[in-house]
């Protein structure tokens, strides 16, 4: 088998992985490069020749997520290629590029839409038979609903891409068992795992349960909140929504992040992703608004919501004592001096100078040293560890993992076993 990185080493997203026998060839993830603050980031691959030329003899892709630096390419793959990804990130993925496609200055179109509508889907564990490749998904806790790495398995040898993963959100206590019980028992010759966090290695991160808790004391304390989050982060809404049940607050939201959440709702699997307090919020519904106000609300919004946020707050409908703002994203987004601020968006740093009070809470998607650490020693694969979507590679040496393990880490574009 050969594995070929054709990005993911030294960058955080933007990944795509090629394995291949001699008759077959797939592709894990095929990411856009992620965009510098305000600003697109050059993709030389983000057009049809380059990703025609790439893929070419091509059996399949599949996507561990939904991720834009995971999946942001599709749009560029011939349609003969069949293309893979979990039965509900689909659903999200559809309504999302739907959405776009209806925006100015965008580059979705509805051709891009049923490109998306055409893709093939999974549920974890089912074993997909590619040329002379088996492909099994496993689910794993991310900061997108539905994510799963990978087991590849061909030649009598075999390939575990862990995809983006974390053992800290909701549903990151399976990660443990789900590797004992289907991975280690088979044995892995490669393992290809992220290392987001390896340049954060002594970082502590909060348990998303724990930002729930803060969450509670928050709304408790303003009976207005708004909440800069992802619109796709299954389990930060989650925590706002529950936060806002616990405290007796409305959970408002605009029409496009009701049909997510209606999406998240109708494949829900445990309460936790049951959005019923989930109401859509019209702005000039006088009625409606003078009932949330009354009640209190915790209100999720996103940077093309500026406009509206301002007329709530500028007109005095809500007193500023009372309201609140919390940001819950990358701190790189917002801060100068995190990488020389080159991932600054203005539009965010414009809605956090809207409000009086402001306050941080967030976690990270991605795993801890720790887990990376644990996972590691879990699997221990017969021949070598390869990082992919780390700033430095170089760093998962840096892991306290033991020294023969260490010796198995490759930091390679190619490798043949």
């Amino acid at each position: 088998m050969k594995i070929t990185i054709h990005r993911g080493i030294d960058q955080i997203g933007g990944c795509i992985v090629e394995i291949a026998t001699e008759t077959t060839k797939i592709f894990i993830d095929l990411g856009h490069n992620l965009p510098k603050g305000d600003k697109q980031s050059d993709d030389k691959n983000a057009n049809y020749e380059s990703i025609g030329e790439l893929t070419r003899n091509c059996n399949a892709i599949f996507y561990t997520h939904y991720h834009g630096d995971h999946v942001g390419l599709y749009k560029y793959v011939p349609a003969t290629i069949p293309q893979y990804i979990g039965e509900i990130a689909k659903q999200v993925m559809i309504c999302k590029n739907k959405r776009l496609a209806k925006l100015p200055q965008t580059d979705i179109t509805a051709k891009d839409v049923e490109k998306l509508e055409s893709f093939k889907t999974f549920q974890a564990k089912d074993i997909i038979t590619i040329g002379d490749m088996s492909v099994t998904p496993y689910f794993v806790s991310h900061s997108a609903c539905d994510a799963y790495m990978f087991l590849i398995e061909a030649e009598g040898k075999s390939v575990l891409h862990t995809g983006d993963f974390r053992e800290h959100g909701y549903l990151g206590k399976g990660l443990i068992p789900t590797l004992e019980t289907y991975i280690v028992k088979r044995g892995v010759d490669v393992l290809i795992t992220e290392g987001t966090m390896l340049s954060r290695l002594h970082e502590k991160v909060k348990f998303e349960n724990d930002l729930k808790n803060d969450a509670i004391k928050l709304l408790k304390k303003y009976k207005y909140s708004f909440v800069l989050c992802s619109s796709t982060d299954i389990d930060r809404l989650a925590s706002f929504h529950e936060a806002s049940k616990k405290c007796g607050r409305s959970f408002l939201c605009d029409s496009y992040q009701k049909e997510v959440l209606d999406i998240f709702s109708e494949n829900a699997k445990s309460g936790l992703y049951n959005f019923d307090n989930a109401h859509y919020f019209k702005p000039n519904h006088e009625k409606q608004f003078q009932l949330i106000k009354d009640k209190g609300f915790c209100m999720t919004i996103r940077s093309s919501q500026i406009s509206m946020i301002k007329k709530l707050l500028d007109d005095e409908r809500l007193p500023a004592e009372d309201t609140l703002l919390i940001y819950s994203m990358w701190d790189g987004y917002i801060n100068e001096k995190v990488k020389k601020g080159e991932n600054i968006v203005q539009d965010y740093l414009r809605i956090l100078n809207l409000f009086k009070n402001k306050e941080i809470l967030h976690t990270s998607g991605h795993a801890t040293a720790e887990t990376l650490a644990k996972v590691c020693a879990l699997v221990n694969p017969k021949k070598a560890i390869i990082p992919i979507h780390s700033e430095q590679s170089a760093d998962f040496l840096k892991l306290d993992i033991p020294d023969s393990m260490k010796e198995k880490v490759i930091i390679t574009q190619s490798f043949i076993f």
